[in-house]
């Protein structure tokens, strides 16, 4: 009996790392190729706005983060660094900073979501047409399928 219950929680255990690397590997394994850094240079040259992406906000932590730097224009959205994998990440717009989930969340009714971040060592997101950029301030990353705060950076 006891070396049943030890090999149940011996497989218990390798049950969960592995669930749990899966949902951590599983998107980088997925994602698209990220698009060279020449494209991404080329494509921040004609920038209304910049902002800078770190990964010392108070919702950030060593398994959510981002760094670099986002360049917003009327038709795009580029991120030229690097983003901690994950699945389901968002982009969207605020018309006030946030910082952690709780914030984020306290504004998300009023956030404008762009779409869908996919790769993690920088991205180019079309702005839908009609999007005024002046009537927010900051670009938000966030995890739909976990509710997570990933980064965000404050653009005016």
């Amino acid at each position: 009996m006891r070396r049943f219950i030890i090999g149940l929680f011996t497989h218990g255990v390798a049950l969960a790392i592995g669930f749990a690397l899966g949902i951590y590997l599983l998107p980088i394994l997925t994602s698209p190729p990220s698009p060279d850094s020449a494209m991404l240079e080329e494509k921040a040259q004609g920038a209304l706005f910049t902002a800078e992406l770190t990964r010392d906000l108070p919702g950030s932590d060593f398994l959510h983060w981002g760094e670099g730097t986002i360049s917003l224009s009327a038709t795009e959205i580029v991120h030229t660094g690097a983003l901690s994998p994950g699945p389901d990440y968002k982009l969207y717009l605020t018309k006030e900073f946030a910082d952690d989930e709780d914030s984020f969340n306290a504004i998300k009714a009023d956030a404008l979501q762009l779409g869908d971040v996919k790769t993690f060592g920088g991205f180019i997101l079309a702005v839908p047409e009609g999007t005024d950029l002046e009537s927010y301030n900051t670009v938000v990353i966030w995890c739909e399928s976990f509710g997570e705060f990933i980064t965000a950076a404050k653009y005016r």
